[in-house]
């Protein structure tokens, strides 16, 4: 088995919609980014990733490259558990942490596990807790989002 863990974050800006695991949450400002800014499916890339031994994000979907502008960060997602499939891996179990004052997250946890089984994430293999951070740091000034990921695999023998 290998594990991993990945990180993202993303300030808000204006004129944006917020795309969090591959939905849009009625919100007032959007996450900024050269794809759509979805810092939860970035943060579980970056998990799986890890844990496959393969190179970063930044590394597969580089912001320098017109291709991934304003990119749907589930199809970027796609494209990993694709990757990680071919590489003989199994998604044993994704646990995700959203920290954000607002907006408040639980009611669209459904919607998410759903739209990321689009991606090829069985919804009874993730788990996706939002969280605050009571005030505290650029979440608790409520100027960006912030998310930490970790994932399970197992190696297809």
């Amino acid at each position: 088995m290998r594990i991993g863990i990945g990180y993202d974050s993303h300030r808000f800006v204006e004129g944006r919609p917020l795309i969090l695991g591959g939905i849009s949450i009625p919100y007032g400002k959007g996450l900024f980014g050269h794809s759509d800014g979805d810092c939860l499916c970035h943060a579980i890339i970056d998990s799986l990733l890890g844990a496959a031994g393969m190179p970063n994000i930044g590394q597969l979907f580089p912001d320098t490259e017109p291709q991934w502008k304003d990119a749907k960060s589930t199809e970027l997602l796609k494209k990993v558990v694709e990757e990680i499939t071919l590489k003989g891996y199994t998604i044993l179990w994704i646990d995700s942490v959203i920290i954000a004052e607002e907006p408040r997250l639980n009611s669209f946890i459904p919607a998410m596990k759903e739209r990321l089984k689009e991606a090829g994430i069985p919804p009874d293999r993730i788990n996706i807790k939002p969280k605050t951070n009571e005030g505290m740091g650029f979440t608790g000034r409520k100027e960006g989002i912030a998310v930490i990921a970790i994932s399970l695999l197992k190696k297809n023998f």
